[in-house]
């Protein structure tokens, strides 16, 4: 059950680390000292790992949850929820919203067309700024869960 319980603490610990970094560190860096296009184009070579530690952690976190909660028969549901919803709203993002930004920068790239390319960079925008709430909702469910987490041990 010690592994059981280190593998939840550290895919948990990984998934949120993972969102407080890139978000509050990694990716402002990289714009503050790459042109925005450049900057663009590394951040959206990371968007696909940084995605998959939170699928990997997600299903990780959730089953070693389960794992744990069938040895201790626990039926509280509270952390099982704000899993599920982490994790729903994480495929979301990435799966949605992220493929929908990919393929905007992809369009925008290809067109020659200035007013269509400035008409994408405002949907770009919008979409962007979904999927820096659904990543900040993923931080702060992660940090509830943390804390529940915490009063279980």
């Amino acid at each position: 059950m010690v592994i059981v319980k280190f593998l939840h603490l550290m895919s948990l610990s990984i998934w949120v680390g993972s969102i407080v970094f890139f978000s509050f560190f990694a990716a402002p860096s990289i714009f503050k000292k790459l042109p925005r296009e450049a900057a663009g184009d590394v951040v959206g070579d990371i968007f696909p790992k940084y995605r998959a530690i939170g699928y990997a952690g997600g299903a990780v976190t959730f089953i070693t949850l389960a794992v744990m909660m069938n040895s201790e028969k626990d039926s509280h549901y509270s952390r099982p929820v704000l899993l599920v919803l982490m994790t729903v709203v994480s495929l979301y993002s990435g799966l949605v919203t992220g493929k929908r930004a990919a393929s905007i920068k992809a369009e925008m790239r290809d067109s020659a067309d200035a007013e269509k390319k400035e008409t994408l960079r405002a949907e770009f925008r919008k979409v962007h700024a979904i999927s820096s709430i659904l990543n900040m909702a993923v931080l702060a469910l992660g940090i509830v869960f943390i804390f529940l987490t915490s009063m279980k041990l």
